[in-house]
């Protein structure tokens, strides 16, 4: 098997034309580096999976929080549709593997790299849309986005809610760097998350405020657990 054939089995959906799941996959730095014919790549799906993904999120939200108002609904939609949440969709799914990159991208972690695995899932959805209409996109944002919503709304809040936590506590939160390292255009930094002057869990990301994002859920998770 194929695996664009492989990744099917795995999503659960069969693509009549699966030169648009090719699209979908492929990275402008493949493109660029394989002289594909212009707009080959997956940045026009992305645009229309994106407003799929909108209309969908949006409606689920919308009957599934009757209670909330405008602005919360906003902030929660905003938590789903964000690149680290879509990133942490595309887990499931092992996305990364699928990938067609440029040596260079490959290189330097592409296939981890948050915003190159949202941008693929949202030029699923697109392609999906394309290929087999609305129902069967929003199916597939249901399946794979839509789910544990409470515990994506925690990944996306985290510092807020961790800071809110401590407080109430009285007692003091701070963030300190321990480890910086990868060339300037692909930094990796590493947080480490002290409560009154105890480590109590680190994150890494490819911004300090992802580590930060990072560290204070692991914490926020711990906390629960306890």
């Amino acid at each position: 098997m194929s695996n664009l054939g492989e990744f099917q089995e795995m999503i659960g959906y069969r693509f009549r034309q699966e030169g648009l799941l090719q699209q979908a996959l492929t990275h402008s730095s493949y493109a660029n580096e394989k002289h594909m014919r212009k707009l080959s790549d997956n940045e026009r799906l992305e645009f229309l999976g994106d407003a799929v993904l909108e209309i969908v999120s949006s409606e689920f939200l919308y009957h599934n929080y009757p209670e909330v108002p405008e602005g919360e609904l906003t902030r929660l939609r905003a938590s789903i549709v964000c690149e680290p949440t879509l990133a942490l969709c595309t887990e499931e799914m092992e996305l990364g593997k699928y990938l067609f990159l440029g040596k260079g991208e490959e290189q330097t972690g592409g296939r981890k790299r948050k915003s190159i695995l949202s941008d693929a899932l949202e030029a699923i959805i697109g392609a999906i849309y394309l290929d087999g209409g609305f129902a069967n996109a929003k199916e597939f944002v249901l399946k794979y986005i839509l789910t544990d919503i409470e515990h994506k709304k925690l990944f996306y809040d985290s510092k807020t809610i961790l800071q809110e936590v401590v407080q109430g506590r009285h007692e003091e939160l701070q963030y300190v760097l321990i480890e910086e390292s990868g060339p300037d255009h692909d930094k990796n930094f590493t947080v480490e998350l002290r409560i009154s002057n105890q480590a109590v869990a680190t994150g890494t990301g490819h911004t300090k405020k992802a580590a930060e994002q990072a560290a204070a859920y692991h914490a926020l998770i711990m906390m629960k657990e306890e």
